[in-house]
């Protein structure tokens, strides 16, 4: 729970997970998304994956991150900060990014 509930206790990680909401998504788009370096990104994606709140996929030099579907309680913390959590401006340039080639 500690775990869990510090994972929870940052912005940055809540803009990540609202950003998940969207479906799979590579560290490239996250970082572009946020606006931040990879370093920083891959710092709060692996406290969200340490938590149990999200996974990882490898696909040859790329790894892609979605939304754990664990258990019932943290589903429901997911939908919570999905519903409440606005992050238009991260969704707008991942939309460019992407609209731009992206990785």
């Amino acid at each position: 729970m500690v775990k869990l509930f510090g994972a929870l206790s940052d912005e940055t990680r809540l803009r990540i997970i609202k950003l998940l909401e969207m479906g799979e998504l590579c560290v490239c788009d996250i970082t572009a998304a946020l606006d931040m370096s990879q370093p920083k990104v891959s710092f709060h994606l692996s406290t969200l994956k340490e938590a149990g709140l999200i996974r990882d996929r490898k696909d040859g030099k790329w790894v892609y991150y979605s939304l754990e579907a664990g258990d019932l309680f943290s589903r429901f913390l997911i939908i919570s900060i999905c519903e409440r959590y606005s992050n238009g401006d991260d969704r707008y340039r991942l939309e460019n990014y992407r609209k731009a080639g992206g990785c």
